[in-house]
């Protein structure tokens, strides 16, 4: 009997002991729960706070609506079609900035697209990329001003790489269907991706539902896959592109041996040896000033460089500040390594933007 007893007492025991080690288990704190109030003497582990530009990982993305392109999936659809987005910028005969306007490259060489309006009374345009980088451009390949589309040559070094797009094979595209409009980083926020809906079609174009900036004229429409499937001729708030068929058409002017050239100027010269016409041989996009790293820093100005005969840049003047003298000490400073090659003397007036990513 005694030893019952005793037997019953060390079972309780052990109970008790196990009810206290529970016990101390059930304070730690569990995953997806709030953490129970720490001592004063505690020191408090920093959170990390992201910026307000970057979508986290762990962060739920807006639940895709149907026909609606995730945001991720628009970012990622932007990065790869942005880099091949370009600024082209045309001059007349005398130097004189006639209009900038959007275009897309769409071969390896330096084959781009934009409209036929945007190089009328040309004689010379350069091309800019989203990353600075300045392409002369030799000419213009084929044009049609009845679609309102051009094709035409920047000049490109051997082994460069040049990012461009594929045209879609696939004909025009469906009513209804989801594109999306890309516009080119040097517009600034207007070239943001804009997700959109093709409304009423034609043969040979086909509407956008939805407005666009005047500066998306020339951009790329483009699908989930980043083929070009159209390219903007006008924008506003009716905005009306080219089908890829449209720019095939266009594409099958331009035969092997066809040499990418300006149309001839009606002047005549007094002196029987032609005019070489102006042309840019270097040209480096002006370097970011360092100190300046503020996110959102930002300035657009136009600048007029006169060259000598040898093709030598002479003044560089401020025809529009950038609002920052930082930004115009540092263009003023690349403009005057710029090179063209030799003529009678000319100017250009050439725009600039300095932003920060």
């Amino acid at each position: 009997m005694r030893q019952l007893q005793l037997i019953i007492r060390y079972a309780v025991c052990l109970a008790v002991v196990v009810s206290v080690g529970c016990g101390r288990k059930s304070t730690s704190q569990v995953i997806g729960e709030s953490p129970p109030a720490q001592s004063p003497s505690m020191t408090p582990i920093a959170s990390a706070t992201q910026s307000p530009t970057i979508i986290s990982s762990v962060t739920p993305l807006p639940e895709a609506k149907p026909g609606q392109t995730p945001l991720a999936e628009l970012a990622t659809l932007e990065s790869r079609v942005r880099p091949s987005v370009i600024w082209v910028t045309v001059f007349d005969s005398k130097g004189n900035l006639l209009r900038t306007q959007s275009g897309v490259f769409i071969s390896a060489d330096g084959r781009f697209v934009t409209t036929a309006r945007a190089i009328e009374g040309g004689v010379n345009a350069v091309a800019k990329t989203a990353d600075g980088e300045i392409y002369n451009v030799s000419g213009i390949l084929a044009a049609s001003k009845e679609l309102d589309l051009a094709v035409l040559q920047a000049d490109v070094k051997p082994r460069k790489l040049l990012r461009f797009l594929d045209l879609n094979k696939n004909g025009n595209p469906s009513g209804g269907a989801s594109v999306v409009v890309v516009g080119s980083a040097l517009a600034g926020s207007e070239g943001s991706a804009r997700k959109m809906t093709i409304g009423a079609q034609e043969a040979d174009r086909f509407e956008i539902a939805g407005a666009t900036p005047v500066s998306s004229i020339g951009s790329p429409v483009v699908n989930e896959n980043g083929e070009v499937i159209g390219i903007v001729i006008s924008a506003g708030e009716k905005t009306t592109a080219r089908p890829s068929a449209a720019l095939d058409s266009v594409l099958s002017r331009v035969a092997v041996d066809t040499q990418a050239r300006w149309p001839a100027t009606a002047e005549t010269s007094a002196t029987p040896k032609p005019t070489p016409k102006p042309r840019l041989t270097y040209a480096p996009a002006p370097v970011f000033p360092p100190g300046i790293s503020q996110a959102g820093v930002s300035g657009t100005g136009r600048f007029r460089l006169s060259f000598d005969a040898n093709g030598s840049v002479t003044n560089v003047q401020v025809v529009k500040s950038t609002g920052n003298p930082y930004f115009d000490q540092a263009a003023i400073k690349t403009f005057r390594q710029w090179k063209s090659a030799p003529s009678q003397g000319w100017s250009v007036t050439v725009p600039v933007t300095f932003q920060t990513r």
